[in-house]
């Protein structure tokens, strides 16, 4: 009686659906099709190289069991591997390897003769040979630095950083997927993509997460292509169950790796593993990237980093500090909160630059010293003065509280300090009055407009209150 291959071979996969997860199962043993069956050797048939090495590295135990428990003791399986050359001009062929012997390999290099009358034989290079590659099987390359627990949130960024860590509690399975989170560079993107990612791994461990530059990513691919192992580099970022791709945007203007990702993209998307992608400019301000591209970038969220403001930075200045195990002067961290309003990383930089210079010279951490270095890092531009940094040199000269300021009491001394911060916000700052309104109590333009008129005459006609304006407008301009 002739034996029916594909028979032999759903009675196995019986068997190896009952010892695997669904996912797994669907993932690794679906795309397999039974070839034949002669002289008691199974041939299976999987889509490449990489299937090939997967299976012998993770399953070929539990395979060799299943065949022989089908076959007897003298079972034996064998693969047959298609090797798709989608990628030039030249037709898909296959070859055929049998089980190793032993019960794991670690990304082989095999070579064999391929009959394909060809007259020759061809090595199978490993697909992990790609720079880099290997080191991201086997890590996810997150910086554990870079957590939830150091991400400061304010309003700046509460919406980026909420949806992020739903994404990480439940990820591939919101709405957020793609979550497209962007900025101006220095604002934080980097940062809250490796917390997702950090979150993810906490929660659930047997996640594969990847991190990865689009920079590194074009660099992998155009060896790839040199290789020519494409496919095993499309099939192994298609495993990935969280892909977190920093900075798209570099991307712009090369059509081959576009297309490359656009099928990685839909393969993740379709099967529900979640995409984090990170950009300088918001999907609509994107150039020279295709629209079928663009189209998926906008089908999850699309969430923005500003620029911080003045209570966020230094709340990230402090929490950096605790984590160091190191104090300074609040008045100094204050400084350099009003001083870099528009990049953390500048921030950062600004404070570590102090620090070291207080370590090497043996120098005392004070506002002077604060100063000195923040002139090297402001120096070539023009510092840009605040309505964050105006109200709190106003505030500190007349003794009261931001609070107050902002509050809606019209206790004279209070209405004063007010029409003070408006007055000098429209002087040093390219601020409209409604916007200054918003920020001084959520006044509109025209309460702006009376407190400046009200200011002039008041240097004018009250010696006093010149002092007050004359020694406020030097301490601004520090």
């Amino acid at each position: 009686m002739r034996i029916n291959y594909v028979e032999i071979w759903e009675n196995c996969l019986k068997v190896i659906k009952d010892n695997i997860h669904h996912q797994s199962y669907e993932t690794w043993f679906g795309p397999i099709v039974p070839v034949r069956l002669e002289n008691n050797v199974l041939t299976i048939q999987v889509p490449s190289q990489f299937f090939y090495e997967w299976l012998e590295e993770h399953y070929i135990t539990l395979l060799k069991k299943t065949i022989k428990k089908e076959l007897g003791p003298d079972g034996r399986l064998e693969y047959s591997i298609i090797m798709d050359k989608s990628f030039e001009d030249d037709n898909p062929y296959t070859i055929n390897i049998p089980t190793s012997n032993i019960k794991a390999i670690k990304n082989p290099s095999v070579s064999m003769p391929i009959d394909l009358n060809r007259g020759k034989s061809k090595d199978i290079p490993n697909p992990f040979i790609i720079p880099g590659l290997k080191k991201i099987k086997v890590q996810s390359q997150l910086v554990e630095s870079y957590s939830f627990d150091n991400f400061v949130e304010g309003d700046c960024n509460r919406l980026a950083r909420s949806a992020g860590y739903a994404v990480a509690e439940s990820p591939g399975k919101t709405s957020f997927n793609p979550l497209f989170i962007y900025s101006n560079v220095g604002l934080g993107k980097t940062h809250l993509a490796h917390a997702i990612g950090i979150q993810v791994k906490y929660n659930f461990p047997n996640k594969t997460v990847l991190y990865v530059s689009t920079e590194q990513f074009i660099v992998q691919y155009i060896d790839s292509v040199r290789n020519n192992n494409q496919n095993d580099f499309v099939h192994f970022y298609q495993m990935i169950d969280v892909l977190i791709m920093d900075d798209i945007q570099f991307i712009s203007g090369k059509e081959k790796t576009q297309d490359i990702f656009f099928h990685i993209f839909n393969h993740l998307h379709q099967k529900s593993k979640q995409l984090i992608i990170t950009s300088d400019k918001a999907p609509i301000e994107m150039k020279g990237i295709e629209p079928r591209l663009l189209s998926r970038f906008k089908w999850g969220l699309a969430a923005d980093l500003l620029v911080p403001d003045l209570e966020t930075r230094i709340a990230i200045l402090q929490k950096r500090l605790y984590n160091d195990g190191i104090e300074i002067p609040n008045d100094v961290i204050e400084y350099l909160a009003y001083s870099i309003t528009t990049n953390i990383r500048e921030l950062e930089g600004a404070l570590i630059s102090i620090l070291a210079q207080s370590s090497l010279n043996k120098k005392v951490i004070t506002i002077d010293l604060a100063k000195q270095m923040i002139d090297k890092f402001v120096k070539n531009t023009l510092r840009e003065i605040s309505i964050d940094f105006i109200q709190k040199v106003v505030c500190d000269y007349f003794n009261i509280s931001l609070e107050n300021i902002n509050s809606k009491t019209r206790k004279r001394e209070i209405v004063q300090a007010r029409q003070l911060a408006m007055y000098f916000s429209k002087k040093h700052t390219k601020s409209s009055l409604a916007t200054i309104g918003i920020h001084c109590g959520n006044k509109d333009h025209a309460t702006v407009l009376h407190a400046c008129k009200t200011v002039n005459n008041l240097i004018e006609t009250d010696k006093q209150f010149r002092v007050y304006v004359e020694e406020l407008d030097k301490k601004i301009k520090i």
